[in-house]
C-alpha cells in the first residue's frame, strides 16, 4: 500500500502542561514507530505533563500498527497519570476505533463533518483500503463454502467427541477463549476442549517453551488423554469453522493472539492484525511444534500478507491438508 509523501508528525507544541500532537494522513506503521518513539521522547523530557491531546483533523486512515501505537500511547499516559485525549477524530478513524471497542476507553472528540468546500484543497483527503485479504469477495466465499462444509464435518463427530471428553472427567465440551482478530478486535473462539478444567488457573505452574509473549509446552500436563488425540490430529478446532462463518476468522491467515499477548506488543509487531486471523496459515504448516521464537512466528504472518492471493490461500489449504494427513504435527 503506498501513501502521498508527508511529514511523519507535526512536532509537540506545549502549554501550560498541555502537550499537542497532530497526527499525520495516514497512520500505519512507519508513522505509528514514529509516534511511540516521540512519545517516549516527551515523557523522558517533560514527565511532568498533565495532558496529552492528539490531533487527529488531517487523518483518514489508521491500521493496526497506529492503533497498536495508541494503546501504548494510553498504557504510558496511565503510568505517569497523563490525561490522553483524541480530538477532531474523523468518520474513517472513529469507525476503526469503534469496531475495536477502543471507542470506550479513549476520550474522544469527534470532528464536525467536512464540508464540501475542504475537496478543493491542493492535498485532498483520500480513504485508503485495507489489507485486500480483508476485503476480498473471493477469500470470504471461499470462507463461508469451507466454513459449511467445516461444521457438517463437526457436526458428524461432535457426538464421538463429546463422549469422548465426558467419560474422561465429565467436564464441558467446549472451550472458549478470547482472542483478537483483524486490527485487535475481540471475539471469542471456539474449540472442543484438549485441557483440564483448571487449566488457565495452572498455568503459572508450567514451562514456557516459547521465547516472547506465546505460551507453548510440548509436553504440558494439563493435556487430557482425549485432548492429546485431538490435537495430533487437529479435531479439536473443528468448532472453529463457526468463527470463520460469522466474519471473526478465515480458513487461512495469521495465528488470533490472545489479549495478554497484545500487552506485550510494540508497534512493529501489530502489523499482524492487518489481516484476520486463520484456521491455518504460514505458522501452522512450517512446522509449529519447532518454532520457539516469537519473532520467527511475526516473520511468517508477515511474509503470509506480503504473498497473498486468492490462489496462496487455496496453496496453504492444501498444504495444511497434507501436512495433517502425512506429518501428524498438530498444535501443541
Amino acid at each position: 500500500m503506498q501513501f502521498p509523501a508527508q511529514p511523519l508528525l507535526m512536532d509537540p507544541l506545549f502549554s501550560d502542561g498541555i502537550c499537542l500532537l497532530r497526527l499525520p494522513l495516514a497512520f500505519t506503521v512507519a508513522e505509528a514507530m514514529e509516534f511511540r518513539s516521540t512519545c517516549q521522547t516527551i515523557f523522558q523530557r517533560y514527565p511532568e505533563i498533565q495532558k496529552l491531546s492528539l490531533d487527529f483533523s488531517e487523518t483518514t486512515f489508521i491500521d493496526s500498527s497506529g492503533i497498536g501505537a495508541l494503546v501504548i500511547c494510553r498504557r504510558t499516559c496511565q503510568e505517569h497519570r497523563t490525561q490522553l485525549l483524541l480530538h477532531d477524530v474523523g468518520s474513517q478513524v472513529m469507525m476503526a476505533l469503534s469496531m475495536t471497542d477502543l471507542d470506550k476507553v479513549f476520550t474522544i472528540e469527534t470532528a464536525d463533518p467536512e464540508p464540501p468546500a475542504l475537496a478543493s484543497r491542493g492535498l485532498e483527503k483520500q480513504l485508503y483500503t485495507a489489507h485486500p485479504s480483508v476485503t476480498s469477495p473471493a477469500k470470504r466465499g471461499l470462507d463461508i463454502v469451507g466454513a459449511v462444509v467445516g461444521l457438517g464435518l463437526t457436526a458428524l463427530l461432535l457426538i464421538p467427541i463429546a463422549i469422548a471428553i465426558k467419560l474422561e472427567d465429565g467436564g464441558p465440551i467446549f472451550f472458549g477463549q478470547t482472542r483478537c482478530s483483524w486490527m485487535g478486535k475481540r471475539f471469542r473462539i471456539w474449540k472442543f476442549r484438549s485441557m483440564v478444567t483448571d487449566a488457565e488457573a495452572r498455568k503459572h505452574q508450567i514451562k514456557n517453551e516459547v521465547e516472547g509473549p506465546l505460551f507453548k509446552n510440548k509436553n504440558d500436563p494439563r493435556i487430557t488423554r482425549i485432548g492429546r488425540f485431538l490435537r495430533k490430529t487437529s479435531l479439536d478446532e473443528f468448532p472453529q469453522f463457526w468463527n470463520v462463518l460469522k466474519g471473526d476468522m478465515s480458513l487461512v491467515g495469521t495465528r488470533p493472539p490472545t489479549p495478554g499477548e497484545l500487552e506485550h506488543y510494540e508497534v512493529p509487531e501489530w502489523q499482524r492484525l492487518d489481516v484476520k486471523p486463520g484456521m491455518t496459515g504460514e505458522w501452522q504448516v512450517n512446522g509449529r511444534s519447532n518454532i520457539k521464537k516469537f519473532e520467527d512466528v511475526i516473520r511468517l504472518d508477515l511474509r503470509y500478507q506480503e504473498n497473498w492471493s486468492f490462489f496462496y490461500d487455496i496453496k496453504l489449504l492444501v498444504k495444511t491438508v497434507w501436512v495433517l494427513l502425512f506429518h501428524r504435527s498438530g498444535a501443541s
